[in-house]
Formats: structure tokens, sequence, C-alpha cells
């Protein structure tokens, strides 16, 4: 899974997602792109899964690009320990989404393969997604 292999605060902030994204909006390396359409934490673990479905289904054909990394760490206290006592260990890495983002692109397979695999990514993944291409 996807994990900084090195960080400069190894605990961070909580943080507000507010407004629509304004960066890796638009596709750079693919003809066809899955675009999220709401604001979520999308954990290593939903992005590892959503990659595997898409190679599962275009069966070692075409290029997969991943737009987004998970580097904001997330921490958890351990089940009923009591107040105090600093911030809880960090358990697992995010990338907050905001709308517009492109998540995955795809290129060398036909758009209806495209479309299949990029929508069967998008059920693995917690933010609602639309499928774009680079043709308008």
């Amino acid at each position: 899974m996807l994990q900084p292999r090195k960080v400069k605060h190894r605990k961070w902030h909580k943080g507000r997602s507010r407004g629509i994204e304004t960066r890796g909006t638009e596709l750079a390396y693919g003809s066809y792109g899955l675009k999220a359409t709401e604001a979520r934490w999308v954990t290593a673990r939903q992005i590892e899964a959503a990659r595997r479905a898409i190679t599962h289904y275009i069966q070692r054909g075409g290029k997969v690009w991943i737009r987004i990394f998970p580097d904001k760490p997330i921490t958890r206290r351990p089940p009923e320990v009591t107040m105090g006592g600093g911030k809880g260990a960090v358990e697992f890495y995010v990338f907050p989404v905001r709308p517009g983002r492109i998540l995955f692109e795809m290129d060398g397979v036909t758009r209806e393969t495209a479309e299949a695999a990029l929508r069967k990514a998008g059920h693995k993944l917690p933010v609602q997604t639309k499928f774009v291409t680079s043709e308008h």
C-alpha cells in the first residue's frame, strides 16, 4: 500500500476540507480519468483496492496512473484508554479529496473498457465519481 517513506512531521492536525479543487483537475497523462465530485478522505487501502479493480479488469492492457498519494497521517487512541496522555499513534494514511480532483487516469484501452474499469474502481472509493475523457 501507499505510504510516505519519510515525513517532516509524524502527526498532523485534522484540518477541514473546504471548497473545490484547484490543482489536479485536468487529465495530464491518459485519455480517460476518474474525477471526484465530493469531498472525503480516501485511505491508502481504498486507493489500492481501486487500483487492483482497474488492473484486474483491463488484464495487463493499457496503462494506469494514480494521481493521488496518501500522505496525511491519521492517529487513533487504543480502545478503553482514558483522556490525556497525548495524541494517539499513527494508524493509517489518507488523501483529503476535494470535488474536481482527478483520482486515476488510463490510456491504451478502448473507451468502453476504460469506462467499465473506472466505474468498478469508483465503487471501491468513498467519494462519488464521474468518468471524464480528454475528447472535450
